[in-house]
């Protein structure tokens, strides 16, 4: 085993028997006590599995989970005392793969932790993410290698720039409002400033050669946001 297990709890007495039980069944555990602590932990390191607890301070496990999906495809386990039918579809609709009702049993979580983890294995055995894209109009993007090319060129990206391409292109054709690439990309509440936001997307479309009234790549959606509208070749 020795897979790594993120559990975002705010309930102390719960994350230990949480994590107690876990580490009993050799899994590395990490425990984040908040919404944005958990959020900042997943982005500093790899887990194989995410438990997030539905209602957490400072941001929700809603929407750490949106965020987590938008960035992996780690298997997510959301836990809630809510057993209405219509938040277990909300959960699953955000993204989580699983939903445990509290109060659970200790051998329904080792069960379903293991279950999610066997899916996760068989995934990064045979559908890893592709390690380049490359899209009409010259550009590629290596995801690994954090590398872009425009017309076999290399483009500097800062790492804030690069971020928001690759949140942008691994979610084509979804719109993004300036508050929510501020939220993702900077870590930081949505009503921050987002003024930040239209001089990164400025700054990189330039860089991509990216006219904004006739675009490759990052579209405006007047209104709304931006989205990524490149056509993979």
């Amino acid at each position: 085993m020795g897979e790594e297990i993120l559990l975002v709890e705010d309930d102390a007495d719960i994350a230990r028997i949480i994590q107690d039980t876990l580490r009993q069944q050799g899994y590395a555990v990490a425990w984040a006590t908040t919404g944005m602590e958990g959020w900042e932990d997943f982005q500093q390191a790899s887990y194989d599995l995410v438990i997030v607890d539905w209602m957490l301070p400072e941001m929700d496990g809603i929407t750490l989970c949106r965020n987590i999906r938008l960035a992996s495809d780690v298997p997510i386990i959301m836990i809630s005392a809510r057993k209405e039918d219509v938040d277990k579809v909300e959960g699953l609709d955000m993204g989580a793969d699983d939903y445990l009702e509290k109060p659970f049993s200790l051998a329904e979580l080792k069960a379903r932790v293991a279950s999610q983890l066997r899916r996760w294995r068989r995934y990064n055995g045979q559908d890893e993410l592709t390690q380049q894209s490359i899209y009409i109009g010259g550009l590629a993007i290596e995801w690994q290698n954090e590398r872009v090319l425009l017309k076999n060129r290399d483009v500097l990206l800062t790492p804030k720039e690069f971020e928001l391409l690759k949140l942008l292109a691994q979610n084509p054709e979804r719109v993004f409002s300036k508050g929510k690439l501020y939220e993702h990309v900077w870590q930081q509440p949505e009503l921050g400033d987002v003024h930040t936001v239209t001089v990164h997307i400025k700054a990189l479309r330039e860089k991509l050669d990216d006219p904004v009234k006739t675009p490759h790549f990052i579209q405006t959606v007047w209104g709304k946001g931006y989205r990524f509208i490149g056509e993979v070749t």
